[in-house]
């Protein structure tokens, strides 16, 4: 067998149905040895960009490995964006790519396909890239490979195979088995244990502050809100406990709802649980957070990294919470009237950060009645996501809400494509602005080909809106290059045979989607902001 057959054969081995690929000069033997081989889904997508991104939906909504396959070289390139929002989000993707014949590699000959240093390239976006050099190496590097991708933290991890090396001829490796079994999860020491349980246990006021890596731990966080703690969530982490709890604000973290950031004052512990609490979400790490912060991370970087802690506890976040509730019972101290206080807030702030979105208000509920509670929840970076998308549209389960978290624009239409693979019957709806929509436009065609069941909800102001509330805060109104010529999405929808409804009145999204989301296939609903009218700008872009 060759080393392109070895490829093939590993990902059986560990348990691959699905891949995202585009076949090129010098990947055909993987691709070969896959169609011979039999048993994994191949879809092929339209560009890398989007193959990446598709890989990343995929292994955010099932949990498992997600596997792109790339040419070389430009191919490469364009996988970069993806590769770097799975590393943004911590997402487990194995990118297996080809590379110019050996004898080539690094002598700049203009080589077809070559790059100085692809190596270097991918690596500066991944976790780690490794180049196979002889076929022997093929099954231990690609096993070292999805290992580390899927260790926590969690990233993507490229690997390179040279093109002789994929045709070259080798032995049946024996035997052909690999582990991706998980290392069992690091127990805290028992000294910062400790401390974290009496800190915990005289709390009056606590609240947890919770992101992706806690995500498998909604039984033990709800355990918690039962016992009168709070909650919030980062936007990477929604649904691991209901959103509908009382003692759980979602993703009303903090940025631009007053009523939280000025409650947070009254909290006198807040444990944060495995989240980077990024800038978009806490404006640059200036949200005033409650005095007294304990954080909790498997990975030791973390400590410092954005805000600081009186206590930093390397672990698990679910040993970590497993042991707390072992060693603090079911009776803590927390104040009588602070469950009642929290639900308070929470229901007040819900309702004055609706009164700054001007016609789009009821938008999250309108859909959120007319979409299943177990449906995927997929958004671009826009305006309409960046508001009522993030902070008000409730999630009921974890693994069902994915976004960029890194904030490029564009990737939302992949990532649901993806999403939709994993979704096991599962509605999957995808809420974009019309420019980044746009920007990978082309896969439609892809989900199309593979008849992939998505909503695609498209909020259309002709522009780039977000740009336009920047200019006006900050550049005395000039808004300039902000304004783009949108396409008839009605006939775009006709060219893919999509489902298609227009929405221009404020108080007509739920009928549209209850109207259209039972067709099936690929449904398309428009909403006209030129008609409802332009999105408020929200904070940190209100004018001074």
């Amino acid at each position: 067998m060759n080393a392109g057959d070895l490829v093939a054969r590993f990902l059986k081995a560990i348990e691959v149905d699905t891949v995202f690929a585009i076949i090129s000069v010098h990947n055909i033997p993987i691709m070969d040895g896959i169609a011979r081989e039999g048993g994994i889904k191949v879809v092929t997508t339209r560009g890398e960009m989007g193959g990446a991104h598709m890989a990343d939906g995929f292994a955010r909504i099932s949990g498992k490995l997600g596997v792109l396959i790339s040419s070389t070289g430009p191919g490469a390139a364009n996988a970069v964006s993806g590769l770097l929002e799975a590393s943004y989000s911590c997402t487990p993707v194995l990118h297996i790519t080809g590379q110019v014949p050996t004898k080539y590699l690094g002598r700049d000959t203009g080589a077809t396909h070559g790059v100085r240093d692809q190596q270097g390239m991918l690596a500066s976006v991944c976790k780690a890239a490794y180049r196979v050099n002889t076929p022997e190496e093929t099954w231990g590097i690609l096993t070292r490979a999805a290992q580390e991708a899927m260790a926590a933290p969690a990233g993507p991890v490229s690997v390179e195979i040279p093109i002789d090396v994929q045709k070259a001829l080798c032995q049946e490796p024996s035997p052909l088995q690999v582990d991706l079994k998980p290392v069992p999860p690091m127990p805290p020491a028992p000294e910062p244990l400790a401390r974290l349980t009496e800190m915990v246990a005289s709390a009056k006021r606590p609240m947890f502050w919770v992101g992706s890596g806690a995500r498998d731990c909604g039984d033990l966080l709800e355990q918690f809100l039962d016992m009168g703690f709070g909650m919030v969530s980062s936007w990477a982490a929604r649904g691991i406990v209901k959103e509908s709890h009382p003692m759980n604000l979602g993703a009303m973290n903090g940025s631009g709802c007053k009523d939280v950031e000025n409650f947070y004052q009254d909290v006198d512990l807040m444990v944060v649980l495995g989240s980077k609490m990024r800038g978009q979400e806490t404006v640059d790490q200036t949200i005033q957070l409650p005095a007294r912060r304990v954080q909790v991370d498997i990975d030791p970087a973390a400590n410092g990294r954005t805000y600081t802690s009186e206590l930093f506890v390397q672990g698990d976040c679910r040993e970590v919470l497993k042991a707390l509730l072992e060693k603090i019972g079911s009776e803590p101290g927390v104040d009588e009237d602070f469950p009642a206080a929290f639900t308070r807030m929470k229901q007040q702030a819900r309702e004055n950060y609706k009164k700054t979105l001007g016609p789009y208000r009821d938008f999250a509920e309108q859909l959120r009645s007319a979409t299943p509670e177990d449906s995927l929840w997929v958004r671009d970076i826009t305006v309409a996501n960046s508001t009522w998308g993030h902070r008000l549209y409730e999630i009921y389960h974890p693994r069902t809400a994915i976004h960029p978290v890194g904030g490029g624009i564009g990737q939302g239409l992949p990532l649901a494509i993806g999403a939709a693979f994993a979704a096991n019957g599962r509605d999957t709806v995808l809420l974009s602005g019309d420019a980044g929509f746009m920007m990978n436009v082309s896969e439609l065609w892809t989900a199309q080909q593979e008849g992939v069941d998505l909503l695609m909800i498209i909020m259309n102001d002709s522009g780039y809106g977000v740009i336009k509330h920047m200019q006006d805060a900050g550049f005395g109104g000039r808004r300039v290059y902000g304004d783009l010529d949108s396409p008839d999405f009605e006939q775009l929808a006709r060219c893919v045979g999509a489902a298609y409804v227009k929405v221009t009145d404020k108080n007509g999204l739920a009928s549209a989607v209850r109207d259209i989301l039972p067709r099936g296939g690929l449904r398309m609903v428009e909403v006209d902001m030129g008609v409802i009218g332009e999105a408020p700008p929200y904070y940190p872009f209100l004018k001074e």
